[in-house]
């Protein structure tokens, strides 16, 4: 109901998904490791749909917590779906152009999730990544720094050990703008000749440096460009690190959003878009591993009409 009365152009409920998990993991390995340890989680999700302009438009919003207490009430998650919904009505294609480009702070992670692979040890020793032989080069602005947190309570990706029975520590992967650091496990770290991070199976609570300025404060710092709000099909090749994807969102002129957009490709080269970071926002996304905000890129094409 709260959907519905958010927004009288809200026609339609494309499905409402409540989970709940509680469970226990316990790891053992011929070395003589034996180890568990006990988790939960809890998600709610709503998907509306909105009709207006001649077009008609879904989106969604979620919410996930290890603490059921704290997961965000249905009334907030559903009048939030709508307000995403209908905000998207009216959507249309820009004219290519060249022009800074603001990820929303629930798709950046992606953007780390992909540095992450480029610079995991199979992805490494296979040859098969476009940051082979980065280990101490400057990959992004100075200011920056990208470091693993495994040990946070309640947080998404905290673990005690990795998938070898290794245990967990705090570290950077990136410091000062250089990568410092691959992510290895015992077998891939063997075939590179390098020791383990402990980091077999994943990464554990990615943290991104971020500055004091919300989504809004971006897009005003912005001026003109496009705010991506969603993204379609995978759309990197790690060999090169050439990007292109579908997207929709808003455009912004002036500092301020001036209708939505969709049927738009964004391209550029991750080493590139890097290197491109003007900011990372204060809208931090908690709900996953990776936290970073809305991430501001100087430059990339955005592919339309």
């Amino acid at each position: 109901a709260a959907a519905f009365d958010a927004d009288s152009r809200i026609k339609n409920a494309d499905g409402t998904t409540l989970n709940t998990h509680q469970g226990c993991r316990v790891y053992g390995n011929s070395n003589g490791f034996i180890g568990g340890y006990a988790s939960t989680r809890h998600s709610l999700s709503c998907v509306m749909i909105a009709e207006g302009e001649g077009q008609m438009q879904r989106d969604y919003w979620y919410d996930v917590n290890r603490q059921g207490e704290l997961l965000a009430d249905a009334q907030s998650i559903g009048r939030k779906a709508a307000l995403r919904a209908a905000s998207r009505l009216g959507a249309r294609p820009v004219p290519t152009c060249e022009v800074p480009v603001l990820f929303a702070a629930e798709l950046a992670g992606g953007l780390f999730g992909s540095f992450l692979g480029a610079i995991s040890g199979g992805t490494l020793y296979r040859k098969s990544s476009f940051l082979e032989g980065a280990l101490g080069q400057r990959l992004f602005p100075e200011w920056m720094t990208i470091d693993e947190r495994p040990h946070l309570k309640h947080a998404m990706g905290s673990s005690a050990f990795d998938s070898d029975g290794l245990a967990t520590f705090a570290k950077p992967f990136v410091a000062g703008g250089d990568l410092v650091s691959y992510v290895l496990s015992t077998y891939s770290g063997r075939k590179l000749g390098m020791p383990s991070t402990a980091n077999a199976g994943g990464v554990h609570n990615l943290f991104v440096t971020h500055g004091s300025d919300d989504q809004a404060a971006l897009i005003r710092r912005m001026g003109r460009g496009l705010l991506v709000t969603e993204l379609m099909g995978s759309g990197l090749n790690m060999v090169t690190g050439d990007y292109s994807r579908g997207a929709a969102g808003f455009w912004v002129e002036n500092g301020e959003i001036q209708f939505p957009v969709q049927e738009v490709t964004i391209a550029g080269n991750m080493r590139d878009m890097f290197k491109q970071i003007v900011a990372v926002g204060s809208d931090l996304e908690l709900r996953s591993n990776i936290r970073t905000g809305s991430v501001l890129i100087e430059r990339m094409t955005v592919a339309g009409s």
